[in-house]
């Protein structure tokens, strides 16, 4: 799970076995030692000689580096450094406390004393918050990763859309920002326990269908907003238009119309995933887009190999901001596998 987290961009770190706090660094990083020696966790210079002293702070995508934290015996836990991956994970807690007072249930919201009397656990606040939130029905799964926690709270993956920062909290219990009553946010300054770690109390367990996190959806970025989540916005540079990037792409000769529709279909199939959620598609789609460019290529047809590049990677970056390392591996082999077969207007792929 851990090389597979950070195949994904999702830098990660090792947890103690059977728990789901950070393993312990060395003596002179860790302030329950006698040898400990106060410091920045960032600048620590463990981190850059590759060892986990600090937590998410050393987490890393180095695959040599994964390899060998996982050797450990026993096997570490796997957390998720969540700001660094661009990720925004809510942790629904499930104790089973409530009734609250109305103003610590959604503190983004106005609550009646009559709905916060059917608050019972964060589930209960979860679902009050997409219904207030305008977000999906509370018999609707939302659909996203999600992993049931040994508790049996749920912890709901979303990546943050391109140029956001977000910031963590704690769910309305500790004073502060809070989205609300049992609803943690693991982003920025945070991490999450991945699927498949297993602890003394139990395993965090995917469940339902979807297997990655969707894009955070518009109802709970505009909840995070209003409770004071929303570190940084970038505008989001503009994105060249598909017929655009094809014509481009496509080599100045008589067959070069053709060769723009034929890139226009393929990138299009691969930019229409923006709009779908984790799990349309969208790297089969990538790879048959390469695999078709490639051809064009291996017959002339695009102008250059890097052109062609280009246009995927525009494509798949506008499709899948959060998943550029992969988007590179899959335009990689996808173009090279095509170029084996040049395309041209009489063959028919």
């Amino acid at each position: 799970m851990a090389a597979w987290c950070a195949r994904r961009g999702w830098p990660v770190f090792p947890l103690r076995a059977g728990h789901k706090t950070p393993r312990p660094g060395c003596s002179r990083c860790r302030q329950a030692s006698d040898h400990y020696v106060p410091h920045a966790p960032a600048g620590c210079p463990c981190i850059t000689q590759g060892r986990w002293c600090h937590g998410f702070y050393a987490a890393t995508l180095d695959t040599e580096r994964v390899a060998r934290w996982w050797r450990e015996r026993p096997v570490p836990g796997v957390g998720v450094a969540t700001g660094p991956a661009s990720l925004v994970v809510v942790d629904v807690d499930c104790h089973a406390d409530g009734p609250v007072a109305a103003s610590r249930v959604l503190p983004g919201f106005d609550v009646s004393e009559q709905e916060a009397q059917e608050v019972r656990t964060g589930l209960d606040t979860w679902k009050l918050l997409a219904r207030l939130a305008g977000g999906p029905d509370a018999a609707d799964a939302v659909q996203t990763l999600t992993v049931a926690t040994p508790s049996g709270g749920r912890h709901l993956w979303f990546t943050a859309p391109r140029g956001t920062r977000w910031a963590s909290s704690a769910g309305g219990d500790h004073g502060g920002r809070a989205l609300g009553w049992q609803l943690d946010v693991r982003a920025e300054g945070g991490y999450i326990v991945a699927p498949g770690t297993l602890t003394q109390t139990g395993a965090y367990r995917a469940v339902g269908k979807v297997r990655l996190p969707a894009l955070l959806p518009g109802w709970l970025a505009g909840a995070l907003q209003r409770t004071g989540h929303l570190l940084q916005s970038v505008p989001r540079p503009r994105a060249t238009a598909v017929p655009n990037l094809a014509r481009q792409v496509a080599a100045p000769q008589a067959e070069s119309a053709w060769a723009s529709a034929v890139v226009a279909t393929a990138l299009a199939q691969v930019t229409e995933c923006e709009r779908l959620p984790e799990g349309s598609g969208w790297s089969t789609k990538l790879n048959k887009a390469a695999f078709t460019i490639g051809g064009l290529v291996a017959a002339g047809l695009v102008a250059s190999d890097a052109d062609a590049r280009r246009a995927l990677a525009d494509a798949a970056m506008q499709a899948r901001p959060q998943r550029e390392q992969e988007a590179h591996r899959i335009i990689r082999s996808g173009l090279i596998a095509g170029q084996r077969r040049p395309l041209n207007p009489t063959k028919d792929r």
